[in-house]
């Protein structure tokens, strides 16, 4: 159940199921006016600006012979197969193994950066084209409602809508519609149990007459004698 209040002074709540999920004002939460401030067009970031927090340390050097590490090694625990064949199966070469003494590609360790000067923060202004509306709440006719849904799920219903200018009228339908509903809840999950119900009988049933059907075809009779193929319920 949504509830949407609207106040004159450009204000909004969002209910669901009678409790405030949401508040604020209008201006302020969605993007309907122009914003009052802009970035100032004339004011760009300084070329000589250092925003870069962290730098590579310049007296951190890759150590000798780093990237001679191989990332494999031959498995040292790997023997030739007894039945290896040098003149069938070729020169045999033991696995590779990932090699535990490689440390990946070597990178300087990072410092703090000396020049930091922090993130730039974009001065503004007013913004020229915005101008105060005090009546953002108002529409030409309160007579209608639209909704804008997404879903992934298919079959949802929406109904009973209530437009009034009287929170409290709103208010007093809250348990009767809480009521109604949990009437329907009940009564969908004991047609979900009956169906549950029916397909496990169904389910247990076939079994037997597959059954059946063998027992009477090892027996050699006739599965169809006797039977009335027109009126036959299939």
């Amino acid at each position: 159940m949504y509830t949407a209040v609207i106040e004159p002074d450009n204000t909004y709540r969002i209910l669901v199921d009678g409790e405030e999920k949401q508040s604020g004002k209008i201006e302020e939460d969605w993007d309907i006016l122009p914003p009052k401030k802009i970035k100032d067009p004339q004011v760009s970031k300084p070329s000589s600006w250092v925003d870069e927090r962290m730098i590579d340390d310049p007296s951190d050097k890759k150590p000798e012979g780093y990237d001679d590490i191989p990332s494999e090694i031959a498995d040292p625990d790997a023997s030739k197969p007894d039945d290896w064949d040098d003149e069938l199966d070729g020169d045999w070469e033991a696995p590779k193994i990932a090699n535990p003494e490689y440390k990946g590609e070597w990178a300087p360790k990072k410092i703090d950066n000396p020049e930091y000067k922090g993130e730039w923060v974009h001065p503004e202004i007013d913004n020229p084209d915005y101008s105060e509306d005090p009546n953002l709440y108002a529409y030409d006719s309160f007579g209608g409602i639209g909704i804008d849904i997404w879903q992934v799920k298919a079959g949802s219903i929406f109904d009973n809508f209530l437009i009034t200018d009287d929170f409290s009228t709103a208010e007093s339908h809250f348990e009767e519609v809480k009521k109604r509903r949990e009437g329907e809840r009940k009564v969908k999950e004991e047609r979900d149990k009956e169906e549950a119900e029916k397909r496990a009988a169904e389910a247990k049933e076939k079994p037997e007459a597959a059954n059946a059907e063998t027992d009477s075809d090892e027996s050699g009779d006739d599965p169809h004698a006797g039977h009335d193929h027109e009126h036959e319920d299939l």
